[in-house]
């Protein structure tokens, strides 16, 4: 099937040429680099066909050089200007060929000259010679030359360019590349194609017409390399019976974290330095970096021509390669791998070896390295209900592994083997991770009404630690207990159903009103488990229960150190919780760069991984910073990610909820805060986690919006429900949020001498922690109070504070709303900067406004209404109608449209 090659994968590329395109003021050079087939000549292609058919751009010339013409002078100056006559004309000389280029590049307008050149580095040095001079004699002229060669960093005539490198295209665009071919991939396969050819375009293409096209429907298939790659490694490889030979054989056999010793014994040879520089030199074997003979880590040059090398060597030396391998490989795993590798029938004995090193490489928490063992252990097990049941492990493993997608394309398989309580208990996980609470909750229940405790205690310890988990993003405190207990009674030492209903079981302690004993738990859990995959588990439960408890210093250690561990082989999905909630330090210290940096990695990792649970969470925390820095594209897109979920667990629904409010707050719409906030407040009288003080400030929103609002009743009730809670727990930063709205209240309902002492009291509660958005909100509100109590000058200097707050986060939609409070109150407008005014001449012809008119009129001039005004400036909406009145009556207009059309 023919398909003409498409741009696929390469918007930022595209949008960097384009933008370089606009903004060039003088002659500029531009190399497009990559490896051959990563795409530069379709992204030229690209470039140069959107150029032509733009109406309003400028000169475009374009050239392919091929390799015989640099030998022809002037060849590519000739081929840039054989459709431009007057070019052609310009010089009496055949050999003058900056004059040529001159005469085509010449522009009668300010638009921009476009010269495209492929496989530049493969051009005459005459003609490269007259670019650059055409470039040093005109450097005022809107010239933009775009070349590619595959040499990074290439010099062409002693000019070094700037630089765009073609990496490979992610799994997105592996996908589309397939798509075009009428092809669908399997999730798992997007991920294993693009690391197979580390996303070259071209290697793509070869191996989705290659391979039959069922095997893009399944995973776990070994890829080959393209053909014309093992063409061009059989021509690479030296003889055989060769030193260079043998090892280039031995490390296409062995794993890349082998050291060379290994391969050196496996290949059998003596002088090892000498093979290695023969292989070297020969293009297939890299040791990158290594500059010594004691540094050098030698390897196939790339996955492809590992499979090259092994197609060529054939099925019966490839065994026989790996028969020898088993006996001179140190680690237990990989000496089985290699027996596996060599095993084409089934061998009870060898499926015994592998699920038995798999359950201990679980209980350390590589469940990754378990779910290979268990599903090698499932192809070599001859008998049927043995093979179902390390099957259904080998998945379980990949779920604890936090790889969703692999798991997902196993799950057929699984679900079509006879009813088991391990069964049952393995969909409920995937359940869990994709967010499907009734699902899991059904699954759940049945595995553990036909599971017998007696003959299968593991398993039901393992249902148990299921539960754990299920309570766990249920925010459900007693409940996620009782299971843990129950798991650990039933649990061997050291087994992983123990470990992890352990690590969790401090978290349900702390849901459950037991903050200090939450701490003592992962003291324990702690010293007991110190290294490894189950460390990061630990630690990562440590600091999200910090976080809860106002630790902040301490959380934000133990998240990093958790994140940073994800390398040890663990869970993804303990990776993706340390990231969110590490995230959510760093929003609160007001660290927001790094707060995104946390949440983008995130993000990557629940793409990639298929676990939904933590999405809205990581959205929470971004539309936090987008719609306090006044990005609200970027906010409303990152709520609408939480909102079109499926998941229906607490954890994902409440961060939506809050994300969502907290939108509608930083728009200053409180009638919107208040109705999106309003079922959390039904919702905490069953989920616990919610009622307890810490992780989710919604108390402090919700009862502000109604303040606002006018509902002071409502407020109150809810407000003494959590004081109480907050004060018996002596959590000071939810104490500190309640004691803002109560002061809101307070001052709404005439006690002013009330809210200031109760404003004081929860600015001095935040004190030390750390919290800089937090104490920028709480003077934000006390400062608005005060304005409303007339109490202008304390509310100038309280509100001028919290601008400085603002500021310094980096928070402009409340820095323009400190502006706009100072603007009313009158007293402190020359705080101002005079550039916020932009209608001051349409003022200076007409009657002065007051402050607090001039506000209400700018706010309406945005088309706000009345109610959503009144909100923004904490005043009623008869004060907003009354002032407009006199606005009106002062400019001589008739209606909002007219205030509005005044101001533009």
């Amino acid at each position: 099937m023919m398909v003409t090659a498409a741009c696929v994968g390469r918007d930022r590329e595209i949008e960097v040429l384009f933008s370089r395109l606009r903004s060039v003021a003088s002659a500029e050079f531009l190399a497009v680099t990559g490896d051959p087939g990563s795409g530069k000549s379709t992204l030229l292609d690209h470039l140069v066909r959107r150029r032509l058919a733009s109406a309003e751009s400028g000169p475009t010339l374009w050239a392919r050089v091929t390799p015989w013409q640099a030998e022809v002078s002037g060849s590519l100056v000739r081929q840039l200007v054989q459709h431009v006559g007057d070019a052609r004309e310009s010089s009496t000389e055949d050999d003058d060929l900056v004059g040529m280029l001159d005469a085509a590049v010449r522009c009668d307008t300010d638009a921009t000259t476009l010269v495209a050149i492929d496989d530049a580095d493969l051009a005459d040095e005459e003609s490269i010679r007259a670019l650059v001079t055409l470039t040093r004699d005109h450097r005022a002229r809107r010239l933009l030359i775009v070349v590619t060669t595959t040499r990074p960093g290439a010099g062409l005539a002693g000019l070094t360019f700037d630089e765009l490198r073609l990496a490979g295209v992610g799994p997105e665009g592996t996908a589309d590349i397939a798509a075009q071919r009428g092809i669908v991939l399997h999730p798992a396969m997007r991920q294993e194609l693009t690391r197979h050819t580390a996303g070259n375009p071209r290697d793509i293409v070869a191996l989705l017409d290659e391979v039959p096209a069922s095997t893009w429907a399944r995973s776990g298939t070994q890829l080959p390399a393209p053909r014309y790659i093992v063409e061009n490694v059989r021509m690479s490889l030296p003889e055989s019976r060769t030193p260079d030979r043998a090892l280039i054989e031995a490390l296409a056999i062995l794993d890349d974290a082998e050291p060379l010793s290994t391969a050196v014994e496996l290949a059998g040879i003596d002088d090892p330095l000498d093979a290695l520089d023969a292989a070297r030199r020969t293009g297939l074997v890299t040791a990158e970096g290594a500059l010594t003979p004691a540094e050098a880590q030698p390897r196939i040059v790339t996955p492809m021509v590992r499979a090259a090398v092994l197609e060529v060597l054939g099925m019966k030396a490839v065994g026989e390669a790996h028969r020898r391998a088993a006996e001179v490989v140190a680690d237990p795993a990989r000496r089985l791998h290699h027996r596996v590798a060599a095993t084409p029938t089934a061998d009870a004995d060898l499926a015994d070896a592998l699920a038995e090193l798999a359950r201990t490489r679980g209980a350390d928490g590589a469940w990754a390295e378990a779910a290979g063992l268990y599903r090698q252990s499932g192809r070599l097990t001859p008998e049927p209900l043995q093979r179902d049941t390390r099957v259904t492990l080998a998945v379980d493993s990949l779920l604890a592994a936090g790889d969703c997608v692999g798991a997902g394309a196993l799950v057929p398989t699984v679900e079509s083997l006879r009813e088991t309580p391990l069964r049952n208990a393995t969909l409920a996980y995937l359940a869990i991770l994709r967010g499907r609470s009734a699902e899991a909750q059904l699954r759940l229940d049945r595995a553990w009404g036909i599971v017998s405790v007696e003959r299968e205690p593991e398993v039901a310890a393992l249902i148990a630690q299921r539960h754990v988990l299920h309570n766990l993003v249920r925010c459900q405190g007693a409940e996620l207990v009782t299971w843990a207990d129950r798991a650990m009674d039933m649990a061997e030492s050291g087994s992983a159903a123990r470990v992890e209903a352990a690590v969790i079981r401090g978290l349900g302690l702390a849901w459950s009103g037991h903050p200090d004993a939450a701490r003592a738990e992962y003291e324990s859990v702690s010293e007991r488990i110190r290294f490894g995959a189950q460390a990061q588990r630990a630690i990562m439960g440590r600091g999200w229960l910090q976080l809860g408890l106002d630790e902040i210093d301490a959380a934000r250690t133990n998240l990093e150190s958790a994140v940073s561990m994800a390398q040890l082989g663990g869970s993804t999905r303990i990776s993706l919780w340390a990231l969110a909630w590490l995230a959510r330090v760093q929003f609160l210290t007001g660290d927001w760069d790094e707060a995104m940096r946390s949440v983008d990695e995130g993000r990557r990792l629940a793409r990639s991984s298929g676990i939904a649970l933590a999405t809205p969470l990581l959205n929470w925390t971004a539309s936090q910073i987008f719609s306090l820095r006044g990005d609200w594209e970027d906010a409303h897109r990152s709520v609408a990610q939480s909102t079109t979920s499926i998941g229906d667990y607490e954890i994902m629904r409440i961060p939506e909820l809050l994300a969502r409010a907290q939108l509608a707050e930083a728009g200053a719409d409180y009638g919107k805060v208040r109705r999106i906030l309003g079922p959390l407040e039904k919702m905490a009288e069953t989920v616990p986690a919610l009622s307890e003080p810490g992780l989710w400030p919604w108390v402090d929103a919700l009862a502000n919006a109604q303040v606002i609002e006018g509902q002071y009743d409502a407020a109150d009730r809810l407000l003494r429900t959590y004081e109480e809670r907050a004060a018996e727990r002596g959590h000071r930063s939810s104490a500190a949020r309640l004691k803002s709205a109560r002061g809101r209240h307070l001052g709404a309902t005439g006690d002013i001498h009330g809210a200031r002492r109760t404003f004081e009291e929860g600015i001095e509660l935040l004190d030390g922690l750390g919290m800089r958005y937090d104490q920028a909100r709480v003077n934000f509100a006390y400062g608005q109070t005060l304005r409303r109590a007339g109490k202008r000058r304390a509310a100038d200097a309280v509100i001028g504070t919290a601008r400085d707050l603002y500021l310094a986060l980096g928070a402009t939609t409340y820095v323009e709303r400190c502006d706009r409070e100072l603007k009313a109150g009158g007293l402190a407008s020359s705080r101002i900067d005079s550039r916020s005014d932009n209608h001051g001449s349409a003022r200076d012809s007409g009657p002065e406004l007051t402050p607090q008119e001039e506000a209400v009129a700018t706010l309406v001039a945005r088309g706000l209404a009345n109610r959503e005004v009144a909100a923004e400036l904490f005043i009623s909406p008869k004060t907003v109608q009354y002032h407009l009145t006199r606005i009106y009556a002062k400019l001589g207009l008739r209606s909002r449209a007219e205030l509005a059309a005044s101001r533009r």
